[in-house]
């Protein structure tokens, strides 16, 4: 659900408690709509996010890592001048609005105290994040909106902030039951519950809405119908749900739906049943950040991916495309023999056919039964032509036999290799793990490069790691690259070498140290290798696992190809959880 007023209000006396008086160690804005503030407080460091994204407005701490640019945006550096070394002196909220205020008192470039304030505004796509100097007025913001943006409301630099306009509804928290009864009483067309609570009252968002309602009663689907009486009675069920959501002893929770973080709220749900788990979490901070993080970073990366992932699935496409082209002219050769048998029988009958025939109709004779057969003949050929043009088709397709099944090899491998790197793609959680594809597709012509300047070297990445519950290290291939390096130079003999059987996916090592490891370790090696693979979404996943010595590349394979024997095959159940869990 959107960040709503009463979410924030509770999540604003959180940060109050942990944040008043911190300083401004350090800050970053690790996209063009997101700030990182970095705070040194008394009882330790902590990390103040804050987002104007228009599809994620929110703030919160987090302890997400978080890339940043290689050169700091303009907007902050101009943070950095302002709040660097500053201390939070208060954290606001106007009564029922989505609207922070951090106010920051600070040394200006004279080495006088001044106060800044920093504004987030969390309203869909109209979230801003805004810096004001002591007077009030803009010295910058994330989104600048001037008049032909908004003829209501412009946000530049130079201008007084003003508070976006208010909404004209009730506010949830101080409206009186006269008021609520009245608006019920009043109505005169049929209306939904839950409609009515969102027209009316400020604050409210659609879940809330509908578990108000659903806690009144399941089955209310039109006010209008209801007998004045059950409005009276309804319009005091919600005054004392409101009374309570006002006295602000809500806990955070968060929804989980076919074992994904679905969506997150104040108060239990129980509007859906058995299909949606309501689970308590920790903090309304601890809830916006972990619920965030994972989508934050995917969502980024498929931005930064984009355009390789389209490339690379072109390119796919086209191998698909070639291979199915192939395969068909293959079938088309097994007909061949039928040239033969034509060029010998007009060479057989020579004696009796004309130039200019069109057709020879001859006895068969590689038939059992000796039929006729009718072959077709080019008139404008000599019959020793047209017996030399069968036999040059039989030739030929035998030739393009050869050639296309060894083709076909080729192109079947490379498709594997294509949808291989778009696996990677799907899987990246780094811009390093991008660079490192990319430099992959260079080196194997499949992408040009477009800068061909002399590089600083940077450190490759590493591959991933766990350890089992027994404590044995398991080491997980982010790309081929590093798949090659993982499996064939930097494990033992006796090592266990894990994969999806004809999936997609990473090269999975566990380290045995020369003894043999036990069930628990090798069953979760294996769902490890089904989590980080395409099957990371299936149920009952085929992975095998070898020694590494029984695992080889042949020569002049792509990378990430191997072959293997002597293995076994687990079917397993790829967890999320398995891998936050066994992360080291």
């Amino acid at each position: 659900m959107p960040l709503d007023a009463i979410y924030l209000t509770h999540l604003t006396r959180e940060l109050q408690g942990a944040l008043i008086g911190a300083r401004v160690d350090k800050i970053h804005q690790p996209a063009r709509d997101q700030v990182l503030l970095h705070m040194r407080s008394q009882t330790g460091n902590l990390r103040l996010l804050l987002s104007a994204n228009p599809n994620a407005p929110r703030a919160h701490l987090t302890t997400a890592a978080l890339e940043n640019p290689a050169s700091p945006p303009m907007f902050c550096m101009l943070l950095r001048k302002h709040l660097g070394g500053g201390r939070l002196t208060e954290i606001s909220q106007p009564p029922m609005e989505r609207v922070l205020t951090f106010s920051f008192q600070c040394t200006d470039e004279f080495g006088e105290i001044v106060t800044r304030q920093l504004v987030l505004e969390i309203m869909g796509r109209n979230s801003n994040l805004i810096l004001c100097g002591e007077d009030g007025r803009i010295i910058d913001c994330v989104r600048r909106v001037d008049y032909e943006m908004s003829q209501q409301r412009q946000v530049l630099p130079g201008l007084y902030y003003h508070l976006p306009p208010a909404q004209d509804k009730l506010s949830p928290l101080t409206a009186s039951l006269e008021e609520i009864t009245d608006l019920l009483t009043n109505l005169s067309s049929p209306t939904r519950p839950d409609g009515f609570l969102m027209d009316h009252f400020s604050g409210l968002p659609p879940l809330i809405c509908r578990e108000l309602v659903h806690g009144y009663d399941p089955e209310l689907e039109d006010l209008n119908a209801l007998p004045l009486s059950s409005r009276y009675a309804f319009g005091a069920y919600l005054r004392q749900a409101f009374s309570e959501i006002g006295e602000m002893r809500s806990e955070p929770y968060l929804l989980i739906k076919d074992g994904t973080p679905w969506d997150f709220t104040y108060m239990p749900i129980a509007q859906y049943g058995s299909f949606v788990e309501c689970r308590r979490q920790e903090s309304f901070s601890a809830l916006l950040d972990a619920f965030y993080a994972r989508r934050d970073a995917a969502a980024r990366m498929k931005s930064k991916s984009s355009a390789m992932t389209k490339t690379i699935t072109n390119l796919r496409n086209r191998a698909a495309r070639k291979l199915e082209n192939q395969k068909k002219e293959l079938a088309a050769t097994a007909d061949r023999d039928l040239f033969r048998i034509r060029g010998e029988l007009i060479t057989a009958n020579l004696y009796r056919m004309e130039r200019g025939q069109t057709k020879l109709i001859a006895e068969n004779y590689y038939d059992p039964e000796l039929k006729e057969i009718e072959i077709p003949l080019n008139p404008l050929l000599s019959p020793q032509q047209n017996a030399a043009r069968c036999f040059k088709d039989y030739n030929k397709a035998k030739n393009a036999e050869i050639y296309l099944t060894e083709q076909l090899q080729k192109g079947a491998a490379e498709l594997s290799y294509l949808e291989s790197i778009l696996e990677e793609l799907s899987r990246a959680e780094t811009e390093k793990d991008l660079a490192e594809i990319r430099q992959e597709l260079i080196a194997g012509g499949y992408v040009r490069d477009a800068d061909k300047k002399k590089r600083m070297k940077t450190q490759p990445s590493r591959p991933m790691e766990f350890r089992s519950s027994a404590g044995l290290r398991i080491r997980v291939g982010r790309n081929n690259s590093q798949n090659d390096l993982l499996t064939l130079k930097s494990s033992f003999k006796s090592d266990l070498w894990f994969h999806t059987q004809k999936i997609h996916g990473s090269h999975v090592i566990l380290s045995c140290e020369g003894a043999d490891p036990d069930e628990d370790s090798i069953l979760e090696a294996a769902r490890l290798a089904a989590w980080f693979s395409q099957a990371r979404g299936g149920q009952n996943v085929p992975v095998d696992y070898a020694q590494v010595k029984f695992v080889k590349k042949p020569a002049g394979a792509k990378p990430g190809m191997v072959i293997y024997d002597r293995y076994n095959t687990l079917y397993v159940t790829p967890e999320a959880d398995l891998a936050e869990k066994l992360k080291a």
